[in-house]
């Protein structure tokens, strides 16, 4: 049992022609990005043209890489966005789409094991495994997938990937398969909890998988969600987890989606849909060096736009 606390005119033909067949772009104009939404229609143009006011050189990010889009998928900021880089636990929101596409029993029950230890960064977990069921933290496949995504439980997305029908390594080529069909061309996957830092994806992709992600109401709830109780262990009490992104308990934020990660190899990483200014938008934060970073990034970018600057 979980509880859950909570217009412009068109533009000549030939003058088309050429804009299209130039090769440079600005890296931090806002551009359509054609991945997430093929084709301009007059809205899209009208708001492209409304964040024409925004001037990208008066925001200062100390992540590595970035990216802002708006709902169309015009690019508001960006800045080191097609780089491969190591993601983390931002992973998990491919586990998770795998997982909900399966069609799988969610309410039954994983027991966690030996097998889902972190081998690779040497992490703990407050899931157990012991030498009997009694011992060992069991929950249902939802409850696993809940804090994997809310509070990047990595032994729980482990747990996942191990009960998925076909195995593990099966598991790991949905997810491959899965990012490919999204159009992340720049991405790849080793494991389903982010701990490999083979995990890669550029800025671009993150968007095309956040904005993905945004279609599974699962995803939105779990991701959003600040705690949650589970019980585990037969005969014992609760367990408490919490979401790891701190501005969900900011009253400025609204926020739709978030996935936070973190790896020495990758810095701290923050994905979100969020809603400012009463604008949509997908912002991707990668390779932050603090461990605050990203949210000082994210507070800079909320009140560049707010302030229209």
């Amino acid at each position: 049992m979980v509880m859950w606390i909570m217009k412009k005119p068109l533009l000549p033909f030939c003058l088309l022609l050429i804009i299209f067949s130039a090769t440079g772009i600005a890296a931090d104009a806002p551009t359509q990005l054609a991945k997430l939404d093929p084709g301009t229609s007059k809205a899209q143009t009208a708001a492209s043209s409304h964040w024409d006011a925004l001037n990208p050189k008066k925001l200062k990010l100390k992540s590595a890489a970035a990216l802002v889009l708006d709902q169309h998928g015009d690019q508001i900021y960006s800045k080191q966005v097609s780089e491969p880089l190591p993601i983390a636990s931002i992973t998990k929101l491919m586990t998770a789409m795998v997982i909900l596409d399966g069609d799988l029993d969610m309410k039954e029950k994983i027991t966690i094991t030996k097998d889902d230890r972190d081998l690779i960064q040497l992490t703990g977990s407050r899931l157990m495994y012991g030498k009997n069921s009694r011992d060992s933290a069991t929950l249902t496949r939802e409850q696993m997938l809940q804090l994997a995504l809310m509070s990047s439980e990595n032994r729980a997305a482990n747990a996942l990937a191990r009960t998925w029908p076909q195995g593990q390594v099966a598991f790991v080529e949905a997810m491959n398969k899965k990012a490919s069909s999204l159009g992340m061309q720049s991405s790849h996957f080793d494991d389903p909890a982010g701990l490999d830092p083979g995990n890669v994806a550029s800025a671009h992709d993150a968007a095309l998988m956040v904005r993905a992600a945004m279609t599974y109401p699962f995803i939105r709830k779990a991701t959003t969600t600040r705690s949650a109780k589970v019980y585990p262990y037969k005969g014992r009490g609760e367990l408490r987890f919490n979401n790891t992104n701190r501005l969900l308990k900011n009253k400025n934020w609204d926020i739709q989606l978030s996935k936070t990660g973190y790896l020495n190899e990758s810095g701290r990483c923050l994905v979100m849909q969020t809603e400012i200014a009463d604008e949509s938008l997908t912002i991707v934060l990668f390779n932050s060096f603090g461990k605050l970073t990203p949210f000082g990034d994210s507070n800079r970018i909320r009140q560049w736009i707010e302030n229209g600057s």
